[in-house]
């Protein structure tokens, strides 16, 4: 089992920046994504930023593309989402997961943080 926490989150202004950390604990050598979702009230859970251990590659959502950063430190065992130039649709549960396998918005075989909340508002 992988356990997961997320922190950093908080509120921001529109334009302001925000860094995302997740601490990871447990055996993480079966799992070949990592990933970043966020989840805002009324809508449907959006796979956001999402890095592959294999290819060592990541690929984002078309809404974050260009502002949103995802890295993973595996010396301090933390997977990291920067984000900037946020936007008041930025705001949304944000979660970190450590998945065996990403299909589309499905992680397969993994285990979730409990989120942390981003509002970005004036």
């Amino acid at each position: 089992q992988v356990q997961l926490v997320e922190s950093g989150g908080g509120s921001v202004q529109p334009g302001g920046s925000l860094r995302l950390s997740c601490v990871i604990s447990g055996d993480t050598s079966g799992r070949t994504c990592f990933r970043w979702s966020r989840q805002a009230p009324g809508k449907e859970r959006e796979a956001v930023a999402s890095h592959y251990t294999t290819s060592n590659s990541s690929e984002y959502a078309d809404s974050v593309k260009g502002r949103f950063d995802i890295s993973r430190d595996n010396a301090k065992n933390t997977l990291t989402l920067q984000m900037n130039s946020l936007k008041a649709e930025d705001t949304a549960m944000y979660y970190c997961a450590a998945c065996r396998y990403c299909s589309g918005r499905f992680c397969n075989g993994g285990d979730w943080g409990q989120g942390t909340q981003v509002t970005v508002s004036s």
